[in-house]
């Protein structure tokens, strides 16, 4: 029997430490609001559809750790959203501007085009271009 082919990512669920100051800012970052907003009872989730993927934002009343995010540790580097051209990331560039978000400018490589950020809790967030766009 042949080996099923990988399907695509259908969701990515990030731990936030204050839902109160997540939700508002994603909510003004991705333009729309949540689909989903339910308590599991482990857990709340506050859910976006971003293209065809759903980004979860989760917190946990027993949260193990109030520490900063930090790409160094085992675990998620970043999250990343495609963008068609370098062009649309200047205009992200300055959509963030405008929404005081700090961030790396667009930053140009072999690879491709990308500019990086980051959420509240210091989750390390890119907008990228494929090369020669």
């Amino acid at each position: 029997m042949p080996n099923p082919t990988m399907p695509a990512i259908t969701h990515v669920a990030l731990t936030v430490s204050d839902l109160a100051t997540s939700e508002p800012w994603y909510t003004e970052l991705l333009g729309s609001a949540p689909v989903l907003d339910e308590d599991t009872g482990p857990f709340r989730h506050i859910v976006y559809m971003v293209g065809g993927t759903l980004l979860g934002l989760h917190g946990f009343p027993d949260l193990k750790s109030g520490e900063r995010f930090d790409e160094r540790r085992p675990g998620l580097d970043h999250v990343a959203f495609g963008c068609a051209s370098r062009g649309e990331l200047v205009e992200w560039a300055d959509r963030l501007d405008g929404l005081g978000i700090e961030h790396g400018g667009v930053v140009d490589a072999g690879y491709g085009s990308g500019l990086s950020f980051r959420d509240p809790d210091g989750i390390a967030l890119e907008l990228f271009a494929p090369p020669g766009t």
